[in-house]
């Protein structure tokens, strides 16, 4: 069967399964990627083995743990033929947090009133630069305070608060632009992740930050500043959509603050 034929069919069984528009074209890839490198190795368990231990070699095991889950996925109901093959240890790297002052000062870097409004919810939310883009006017309940963050990471729905200092600054911005979209592009349709990413990282740079400053940055520093203020993991965990606490528990070792209040017990003697 050709390459191509091959991963339309991967394709199909996951678009039936309702799978993410995103998993679909990240899975796609990577058994595209497979496909070209066992041109003369043939389709079987050695074959992935051999492409895992050559890959792991040069990109980061979470990377590396996405291609394997895809190539499960193709082999199991593409081929019919289940492998075995055991997912990579993974890093845990620390992420980078902005301290609060460091945020004030990225938003006051922002020079275009739009962009700095979705600078600012991105942070206020603790919202992923996948799910800013998103967002609709009717996602908006300026009468409870609330936005319907739909079909995230995972494909699930969650709630999140609009920031008290955003609430009338949002709905009179939501009345000036035409669609249903709350941040248009000016060439219509949506921004992309692209530009948001342009926009966060420039205006770190404006503000003289050091730090490698992404749109997730934004996102790890609203969970570690909550966390700072005494806000139960749990509700964080909520407010982020994570499935796992485990997730949410990595930004108990991220906070300084936290580590910074810990009383000795040498100070106590």
């Amino acid at each position: 069967m050709e390459q191509e034929e091959l991963v339309q069919k991967l394709e199909r069984e996951l678009q039936i399964r309702n799978f993410s528009r995103g998993t679909v074209k990240a899975y796609s890839w990577s058994v595209r990627n497979f496909l070209e490198y066992s041109k003369d190795r043939g389709l079987d368990e050695d074959a992935v083995k051999d492409y895992v231990q050559r890959k792991i070699a040069v990109r980061d095991p979470s990377t590396v743990s996405a291609s394997i889950s895809a190539l499960k996925f193709f082999f199991l109901n593409v081929l019919g033929k289940p492998i075995s093959i055991s997912y990579p240890k993974r890093n845990k790297p620390i992420p980078a947090v902005l301290t609060p002052d460091e945020v004030k000062k990225l938003i006051d870097a922002v020079q275009n009133p739009k962009h700095r409004l979705l600078v600012k919810l991105m942070y206020g939310c603790g919202l992923r630069v996948s799910e800013v883009v998103n967002l609709r006017k009717h996602d908006f309940d300026f009468i409870q305070g609330l936005i319907h963050v739909k079909l995230s990471k995972g494909r699930k729905d969650r709630f999140v608060k609009i920031p008290d200092s955003m609430g009338e600054r949002l709905e009179a911005y939501s009345k000036t632009t035409d669609g249903d979209l709350l941040f248009p592009s000016s060439r219509g349709g949506k921004l992309s992740t692209k530009s948001v990413q342009l926009i966060v990282q420039n205006s770190a740079r404006k503000a003289g930050i050091r730090k490698d400053v992404h749109p997730h940055t934004l996102r790890h520093s609203f969970a570690t500043h909550l966390l700072e203020q005494g806000i139960d993991l749990r509700i964080i965990q909520k407010l982020l959509g994570h499935s796992d606490i485990k997730t949410t528990q990595i930004y108990l070792s991220v906070s300084n603050q936290l580590i910074k209040n810990v009383k000795s017990p040498l100070d106590s003697l």
